[in-house]
């Protein structure tokens, strides 16, 4: 009995080691490759530029100014309000000036019938001479005379039009569209006593200015770029501008080049520039802080772009990751141009465009690794939209 019992208690671990020598050997088995988006990079044409900040000027700011005495008897424009070229602004008491016309005027008028009977009287001796009736001292006499009166009717046609200037001048017009600032004169006052009295300012901006500085450094890029070709004045007036609001998405208003200064400031290393833009909306007043979208060279190039966040940078500098055709991730290095606003760079050197550019961000892509690209397509930056240069 107990070696039956002894038995049964020594089969049992004999059983164990057998079943456990029946069960399947535990395996690594690794994950499946990381699914990828992949994209060619854009292909676009590309003009090489410099973004700057620049301000906005008024086309044209002039002082309406009080260039006659008298009182202001009337003001025809509310403060701030657009005006026409010609408009009457302000009115300057005129019963003065008008008789100092009518006066003017009565004396050209003597002076004009002073001179018929002049030229009567000399025609007359003029006949009596060639007939030997008159003296000559008689004669010229009555030359004289119609000389004098001649001159005398020069003089009263120039106090004519020196009466008629001072009356014009009671009347301030606007010199052209524009918006007029507040008056600084009230009517009643006494105005143009001994000085030209300041009455209001009138600024145009339709069109409006843009200055802006470019670097020395810049300045010889463009040249570079242009092959030392020069420029005339109607060239330039075709190369064109794009500006954009600090509180605006890319460069939303379209101008063109209008002035370069001829030389360059000694103490800034700057040269000045200056770019005209249509304003009628008058959404641009003079003094905005400005970015302006600066073209370094004529006509665009074919460029290779991708999304700046793709981009990565270690010690030896940018790289990007791209599948290869074994669908293996690899590093590829890259140098950089400009970046276009929407997010997108252009890449000079190191990437080819056929090359499938990795855009996921996941830190699933390892170079080395294999994974399963999916294909999808990198948006293009929105028209007339650009950044900052690299």
């Amino acid at each position: 009995m107990l070696n039956r019992s002894l038995k049964g208690w020594i089969a049992l671990p004999l059983l164990a080691v057998s079943l456990s020598a029946c069960k399947p050997e535990n395996k690594f088995m690794p994950p499946p490759p990381a699914e990828i988006s992949v994209a060619p990079p854009l292909q676009q044409q590309v003009a090489p530029f410099e973004v700057l900040t620049g301000n906005t000027v008024s086309f044209a700011t002039v002082d309406l100014v009080a260039r006659v005495e008298g009182f202001l008897t009337d003001i025809k424009y509310v403060d701030g309000a657009l005006v026409k070229k010609g408009d009457t602004l302000f009115v300057i008491e005129q019963t003065m000036y008008k008789a100092k016309v009518k006066e003017a005027d009565a004396g050209l008028a003597g002076a004009k019938a002073a001179l018929v009977q002049a030229e009567a009287e000399f025609t007359r001796q003029e006949t009596l001479l060639r007939q030997n009736v008159s003296a000559q001292a008689t004669f010229d006499t009555a030359k004289a005379k119609r000389d004098s009166a001649r001159a005398n009717v020069e003089n009263n046609e120039g106090n004519l039009i020196v009466a008629q200037t001072n009356l014009s001048y009671t009347t301030v017009l606007a010199p052209f569209d524009g918006i007029v600032s507040r008056h600084l004169i009230t009517i009643g006052e006494l105005v143009g006593n001994g000085v030209a009295t300041k009455l209001a300012t009138i600024v145009q901006l339709d069109p409006i200015y843009v200055t802006f500085n470019m670097s020395e450094q810049d300045v010889l890029q463009v040249r570079e770029n242009l092959k030392e070709r020069r420029l005339d004045v109607e060239e330039l007036s075709k190369i064109p501008l794009s500006i954009g609001l600090m509180n605006e998405d890319g460069f939303p208003h379209q101008g063109f080049l209008n002035y370069v200064s001829p030389e360059i400031d000694a103490t800034t290393g700057t040269i000045l520039v200056r770019g005209l833009f249509s304003n009628p909306t008058r959404a641009l007043i003079p003094g905005f802080f400005v970015r302006v979208k600066v073209p370094k060279g004529l006509g665009a190039t074919a460029s290779l772009l991708v999304p700046n966040r793709v981009i990565a940078e270690d010690q030896a500098g940018k790289y990007l990751l791209v599948v290869n055709k074994d669908n293996v991730v690899e590093q590829v290095r890259i140098t950089t141009g400009q970046l276009l606003s929407g997010g997108l760079v252009v890449i000079k050197t190191g990437l080819k465009a056929d090359d499938r550019v990795v855009l996921s961000t996941n830190s699933r892509a390892i170079p080395g690794g294999k994974v399963v690209p999916k294909p999808t397509t990198i948006s293009a930056p929105p028209d007339g939209a650009a950044g900052a240069t690299k």
